[in-house]
């Protein structure tokens, strides 16, 4: 990490913005890395064989721009057509061309007060108005508190890093009561879970969905994510993209992203395979005494009502195992787990039993 704060050369309000920070991801092996939400297993095999042919004397070429057959397999798989599908390096790519193209206005955009951190950074380096929406005391979004006059709407859903999802029924609702904004729905992991609204696009010209290859087609390493809405929402990020980046995807993502949304079958294989060991380690961690809000992602949100979240989290890294904390408001006592493989969450519960045992044994004796 660089420990320059300023200079002189920077374009004025840099040295304002206040960037995202990453989950941390270590430099040497030997590591359970459960800190980024990333899938488990490796990536479907036809996408790897994809990514090998595409190595060939074409990379001398530009890649297709449109990205054409890749987006006529989105646009296949959701039933829509090319038109209504935009490409991306990586869906926080795909999302900042939507704060820019579609998200500024004069009156602030909505967000929850919990939810993907970049949002603020976006409309720090856009110079968007925005107003943080908070979550009930059930840590889940209110559509209603979203009936007030806005520049625009975005929101996760399932939420991070609450992991949880609204129903297609809460959905509609917020998109009838916002005909006149743009709503982006953000469905990074809606497939652990989730129902998309993907399935809404023909009844509102207003709303854009985001997906990612990152999580459940374990592809995170590519950086490929799209949008899908409206033609004329997919016309305002290409005007965008045109303007700042002709060629975000190069010929091996374009390849490799393509079979990875055509091998249907690996990819509901790895889906299912993560809601199974999610939901065994949400039970386990139960057993342990922690209280974990219902996820429909691939990761759980979890709080111990005896031990700071931060020391457990130290405790872990101890261990060699990695997770996520936020030192904010409202979350600093919980910790974001992502699901691994299912030995991956055994290791986890076990080094959590020990912890627990041991601390418990302490304060008995103190006592």
């Amino acid at each position: 990490m660089s420990s320059i704060t300023t200079s002189p050369f920077w374009s004025t309000g840099i040295e304002q913005l206040k960037a995202y920070v990453p989950g941390e991801q270590p430099q040497t092996d030997g590591w359970i890395k459960l800190n980024t939400n990333e899938m488990p297993y490796p990536p479907s095999l036809r996408a790897l064989q994809a990514i090998r042919d595409g190595v060939n004397e074409k990379l001398r070429l530009y890649p297709d721009p449109s990205g054409t057959a890749l987006r006529g397999a989105i646009a296949n798989q959701y039933g829509l057509s090319p038109a209504q599908v935009f490409l991306g390096n990586g869906s926080d790519e795909v999302l900042g061309h939507a704060f820019l193209g579609l998200l500024k206005h004069d009156k602030p955009i909505l967000y929850p007060d919990i939810s993907y951190s970049f949002y603020p950074v976006w409309c720090g380096l856009y110079g968007i108005a925005y107003q943080q929406v908070p979550l009930n005391a059930r840590f889940e979004v209110d559509v209603a508190d979203y009936k007030v006059p806005n520049g625009g709407i975005i929101i996760p859903n399932p939420n991070a890093p609450t992991g949880i999802a609204l129903s297609l029924a809460q959905l509609r609702e917020l998109l009838e009561a916002n005909r006149g904004s743009v709503v982006v729905i953000d469905e990074a992991y809606v497939d652990f879970g989730a129902e998309s609204a993907v399935k809404l696009i023909p009844e509102f010209d207003n709303l854009l969905v985001v997906h990612t290859l990152s999580k459940s087609r374990a592809l995170a390493g590519l950086r490929v994510g799209y949008a899908m809405g409206h033609p004329a929402l997919i016309e305002g990020l290409n005007r965008v993209k045109d303007s700042f980046n002709s060629y975000p995807m190069d010929r091996l993502a374009l390849a490799g992203a393509q079979a990875a949304i055509e091998d249907t079958a690996y990819f509901q294989q790895l889906t299912q395979s993560v809601i199974a060991s999610r939901d065994w380690l949400t039970a386990e961690l139960a057993k342990l005494g922690f209280e974990t809000l219902p996820s429909s992602a691939n990761f759980v949100f979890s709080h111990h009502p005896q031990f700071a979240a931060s020391w457990l989290l130290e405790q872990l890294r101890a261990r060699r195992i990695l997770v996520r904390y936020f030192a904010k408001p409202r979350i600093d006592g919980h910790l974001r787990i992502t699901v691994g493989t299912q030995a991956e969450c055994e290791a986890l519960v076990l080094a959590l039993q020990q912890i627990v045992t041991v601390a418990g044994q302490k304060q008995e004796v103190s006592v």
